[in-house]
């Protein structure tokens, strides 16, 4: 009988997917509110900023721009923020970074109300809300990146269904691991479509709402587990 796992392997992908969820309602806000701009996912804003940057039209250079390095500046800010907590418990971290991505997203919403969607205006509101995203979302994946956990990066999905696939019974291999590779491709597919109609009937402020909420429950649901109590490992 396989020794059974680590009680924070079993409890951290549980949070991981009602992350993936609430990356759906973010993708939702803005790709169809603020002009075909990803701020979870980078892999899109590098092909529509080479799109942008040969004139094509219906595509914008500084929203690009913007995503990219607020992301970066997110990414930065949760590396040292993992790193100031080594050795203290995991429960201290998650609740301190799920309070700083859902403040974030809960200014960004702020930000949202009386924002025009048609029209892309006001501008300032533009810009603030992806910077805000932004750095949310670059946040949340260098701390995830930081847990480890496999298949779980709660953002994008190429690799996810690529090892799906590729480790199949289909082509010879023996299915790892293909709940927590299915559960997060419903979950990111759930939280789109989700957002997708509170967008179209709300506006952009409630789903970043409850995205933070979201975000700030799961997380404190995840932290009253004994097994959160675990220090945090040193890290590269």
């Amino acid at each position: 009988m396989p020794a059974p796992k680590p009680a924070t392997e079993q409890l951290l992908p549980r949070l991981l997917l009602l992350l993936s969820l609430t990356t759906g309602l973010v993708d939702a806000v803005s790709v169809l509110g603020l002009g075909k701009v990803f701020t979870a996912n980078m892999t899109g804003n590098v092909v529509f900023l080479g799109f942008a940057a040969v004139g094509t039209p219906g595509f914008r250079v500084v929203p690009y721009l913007v995503a990219i390095a607020a992301f970066m500046l997110g990414a930065v800010i949760s590396g040292r923020v993992g790193r100031a907590h080594v050795g203290h418990s995991l429960r201290r971290w998650l609740i301190t970074s799920s309070l700083i991505e859902a403040a974030l997203l809960w200014v960004a919403a702020v930000a949202a109300f009386g924002f025009d969607i048609p029209a892309q205006t006001p501008v300032s509101s533009l810009y603030a809300i992806i910077a805000l995203t932004a750095v949310a979302m670059g946040f949340r994946n260098a701390t995830v990146r930081q847990l480890k956990v496999p298949d779980l990066t709660t953002t994008v999905l190429t690799l996810t269904i690529t090892g799906l696939a590729s480790d199949s019974v289909l082509a010879g291999g023996s299915n790892p691991n293909w709940i927590n590779r299915a559960s997060a491709i419903a979950a990111i597919f759930a939280g789109a479509a989700l957002g997708a109609v509170m967008v179209a009937h709300g506006g952009l402020a409630w789903p970043l709402v409850v995205t933070g909420l979201l975000i700030v429950l799961g997380t404190a649901a995840c932290a009253a587990h004994p097994a959160s109590g675990a220090p945090v490992p040193g890290k590269g």
